[in-house]
């Protein structure tokens, strides 16, 4: 049932990003950004702790689970180190997925010589 859940809360994601692609002149890149904004919205509110809860990896892996990360990560430096930690919280919360999308990326040029397409 988790992996139903999953798939159902990440497939509502892409749904909407393709309804937004294919009804609005918002570029992907602005869409991606917004779902980035929104993770962090939802989650400054309280309520995306409850769509990660039912969602899971569907709702923690998408870009709005990347939002909600910064904002989870702004929120526990401010209390520790106070308004420093607006500044520091979201590369702490959020440092271990970006070093890995670097790592990944790179292994993946080493491995498959990316090139331009002709």
């Amino acid at each position: 049932m988790e992996y139903l859940k999953a798939f159902l809360c990440g497939g509502i994601l892409c749904a909407i990003g393709q309804i937004l692609i294919d009804k609005t002149r918002l570029t992907p890149a602005r869409i991606l950004s917004g779902y980035v904004v929104a993770g962090v919205i939802l989650q400054a509110v309280g309520v995306y702790g409850h769509i990660a809860d039912w969602g899971g990896a569907g709702a923690t892996v998408p870009l709005t689970g990347f939002g909600a990360n910064l904002a989870k990560g702004v929120e526990r430096a401010v209390g520790e180190t106070g308004w420093l930690g607006v500044f520091t919280g979201g590369f702490t919360a959020a440092a271990a997925g970006i070093a890995a999308a670097v790592l990944f990326g790179l292994l993946a040029a080493l491995l498959f010589r990316p090139g331009e397409k002709r």
